[in-house]
């Protein structure tokens, strides 16, 4: 085989590796995007909650920084937690947002500004945090 026949076959075979790894990485973008649980609220606060399981944990903090918020919740020997009553009050003291976190990690789209979170467990441990939301992507982690 001559240079030029080897260079020929070594390009074709560069193209389909870079076409397998392309296609390998869509697949893995549909199938992460397709372990995000279902979305709720509407307009410019929306909030989606899970992380159980490790296909829909990946996913979930794969996605926290597209999110202008996200919170953990977990327990103090550092196990997630979930069924965490969560209410998100702007700095005026409006409620903003109020869900019940169905799993360990929650992403919050809320327009920028200043928020209290208050975090209650189902055994009525409670802890709040301050946060200012805008300018990136904002983590608040609450263990219990």
């Amino acid at each position: 085989m001559s240079s030029v026949q080897a260079f020929i076959v070594s390009k074709k075979n560069l193209r389909r590796a870079l076409l397998a790894f392309a296609s390998a990485a869509c697949a893995f973008a549909v199938q992460a995007q397709s372990a995000m649980p279902q979305w709720k609220g509407e307009g410019a606060v929306r909030y989606v909650c899970g992380g159980i399981g490790s296909d829909e944990s990946n996913a979930m903090r794969a996605a926290m920084k597209d999110h202008p918020l996200a919170l953990l919740f977990a327990r103090a020997d550092g196990a997630y937690l979930a069924d965490v009553q969560v209410d998100i009050k702007g700095a005026d003291g409006a409620p903003s947002l109020a869900l019940r976190a169905s799993g360990p990690v929650c992403l919050v789209d809320i327009p920028a500004g200043r928020y209290t979170i208050d975090a209650t467990t189902t055994g009525g441990d409670a802890k709040s945090q301050s946060v200012t939301v805008g300018g990136g992507s904002k983590t608040a982690s609450f263990r219990f």
